[in-house]
């Protein structure tokens, strides 16, 4: 089976993939760096997620995507210095475009937004939802104590271990001063171990 990890981030969410050939994709070097680390034998792309899909969707068995959410988080819209900001429809585009293109199976992962989503998730694991072309069963996922709100180098050890994902130091992207924020984006190895098993027992 040929998977596509897209917006792949560290590579929580694909570490207990088995009996796949996974292609990541991630613009960011360091993040990418990490992720081979963590996922040897999984080829790294460091590019762009939508020319790649656009170029390439017809090789894949499953894709996965996890488009950028902070535009889309509850987060946005706390504090007093928070600027309004336009959300990241993104992940609707590329649902559509896979509805109507892709004959495999996909999932697209994002937080829990803001705003009711104009399309309907398929399912609600914890902090995330799922928008997919096969059914996910419900799971139970504990997240550390004040997981949101962890921001300190401690934290991002503390993450790391929860997560399994090692790396020295910390990653900072794109002007963020949180050494936990790229650790907060992953999605838990348990999820996506069971939402990848979910698309197996649909085949």
């Amino acid at each position: 089976m040929n998977v596509l990890n897209g917006y792949a981030g560290l590579g929580g969410n694909a570490k207990y993939w088995q009996d796949c050939n996974v292609v990541a994709v991630e613009k960011d070097s360091k993040i990418a760096g990490v992720y081979k680390t963590n996922n040897a034998k999984h080829k790294v792309i460091i590019g762009d997620v939508i020319d790649h899909l656009l170029n390439n969707y017809q090789d894949y068995d499953f894709i996965w995507l996890s488009p950028p959410c902070q535009a889309n988080t509850r987060m946005i819209r706390s504090g007093r210095n928070r600027k309004p900001r336009l959300p990241s429809l993104e992940l609707y585009e590329l649902k559509i475009f896979l509805d109507y293109n892709f004959d495999g199976k996909y999932v697209i992962e994002n937080v829990i937004p803001y705003y009711d989503p104009p399309i309907h998730p398929t399912a609600k694991i914890g902090r995330h939802l799922f928008w997919s072309n096969f059914d996910i069963s419900d799971f139970k996922m504990e997240h550390p104590k004040n997981f949101i709100n962890i921001g300190t180098a401690k934290g991002s050890e503390h993450l790391k271990e929860w997560l399994g994902i090692n790396y020295e130091g910390n990653i900072y992207y794109e002007g963020n001063h949180d050494p936990c924020q790229v650790l907060r984006n992953c999605v838990h190895p348990k999820i996506g171990k069971h939402v990848y098993e979910c698309m197996i027992k649909s085949l």
